[in-house]
């Protein structure tokens, strides 16, 4: 078998590819709104099917993951992925716009269980979150590059240019069937373990931990993706920025962000994983709170900056918590911890939405940081073994 951190900057890069089918969506929107004359809400329809699709399906592939040894199902994942974004340019039918989204969303969310059971096994002992942290980058450059992608080749081709979303997940489907001997070979390692007799404290699944770190995950779900939708909003009609003023804000909270998940993991290693989550959400009320309150610049960059930060670094100690409370279920807990993470935040998008209408943009990140208070609170009901 190749050295470990081989197979994990393996699966961090089809990781790169599954995601950035999850960053494409939004950016295409604007370009079907002006084919197809859509309306927002109609728009807006295609992001919740893709969103609820991956979220019901995510459990069951986590599932499946554990039962069965099958890591060529990651790459039949990411061609559904890139299939059903590349599709879109080619149909005109609202309801076909829907199935192929709902394919690419199932694509997303079959890749993840896999993949993250697998960086999981083939971590080096005492090194999960430092891997953990490496797959997380993978996803969160994925989701940069898609908008990137997208805007260029549909400003080249026109809508045709969608086509060119195949080309990723091709490539890297053929590097992970040329390798799948050896991903099954590291998936059988986990089979072993379950099949040995012993039946100690920590080879018990925690299920009552790992519905206390369910509702962390939702959270911060909730918390990540409601700053991704109104912060650069936020900038330009609170704090007077241009657009590019905002986007450019935008930029920094995601750079910082995808920083910070690289080391955090690798902290986590060291000082705790436990630790370095309740550390995150102490930091994320308060400046949050603060930035709502706020109507400078500067004083804004001062607090996103050490937000995003935190939201960055409890990333990949969730992830291995979860996996870490179900030995005999990793599978079902990355699809949780991993999949969910970004579909549920994207379903209560519209609620936050709904109270900027109302209320204010200052409101909607209020809202953002009253929810930080509920995985800060649940942070310290996990348990000890954690």
């Amino acid at each position: 078998m190749k050295n470990r951190s081989y197979y994990n900057y393996l699966l961090a890069s089809g990781h790169v590819c599954s995601d950035i089918n999850q960053g494409v969506l939004s950016a295409i929107l604007p370009f079907l709104i002006a084919a197809h004359h859509y309306d927002y809400a109609t728009a807006a329809t295609l992001v919740l099917v893709a969103n609820i699709a991956g979220s019901v399906v995510q459990p069951l592939l986590g599932h499946l993951a554990d039962r069965k040894n099958i890591p060529w199902s990651m790459s039949l994942g990411l061609l559904m992925a890139g299939g059903g974004m590349a599709a879109t340019g080619y149909i005109s039918n609202f309801w076909g716009l829907c199935l192929a989204v709902m394919i690419s969303g199932i694509g997303i969310a079959m890749f993840h269980p896999t993949a993250a059971l697998l960086v999981n096994k083939a971590a080096e002992p005492g090194k999960q979150g430092a891997a953990i942290s490496i797959f997380a980058v993978g996803g969160n450059l994925g989701f940069t590059l898609g908008p990137i992608l997208t805007t260029t080749a549909i400003s080249v081709w026109g809508m045709k240019g969608t086509l060119v979303l195949l080309a990723p997940v091709i490539l890297e489907s053929v590097l992970l069937l040329s390798q799948n001997s050896s991903l099954a070979e590291i998936g059988k390692h986990e089979k072993s373990a379950k099949q040995d007799g012993s039946k100690s404290k920590l080879q018990e699944d925690n299920w009552n931990g790992f519905y206390k770190m369910c509702v962390i995950v939702f959270t911060r779900s909730i918390i990540f993706y409601g700053m991704n939708t109104f912060l650069a909003l936020f900038c330009m009609q609170v704090l007077g920025q241009t657009k590019v003023g905002g986007n450019s804000v935008l930029t920094l909270f995601y750079g910082v962000c995808a920083l910070c998940t690289f080391f955090g993991g690798r902290l986590a290693d060291q000082y705790g994983y436990k630790k370095m989550i309740r550390l995150s959400f102490l930091v994320i009320f308060p400046f949050i709170l603060l930035l709502s309150q706020t109507t400078k610049l500067w004083i804004a960059l001062l607090l996103i900056v050490p937000a995003g930060m935190a939201i960055g670094l409890c990333y990949s100690p969730i992830v291995v918590t979860g996996q870490n409370m179900l030995p005999s279920h990793k599978g079902l807990a990355s699809g949780v911890t991993l999949g969910l993470a970004v579909s549920i935040g994207g379903i209560f998008a519209p609620l936050l939405g709904k109270i900027a209408n109302i209320f204010g943009l200052s409101a909607a990140i209020l809202a953002i940081s009253c929810v930080s208070i509920v995985p800060l609170i649940f942070s310290f009901l996990l348990p000890e073994d954690a």
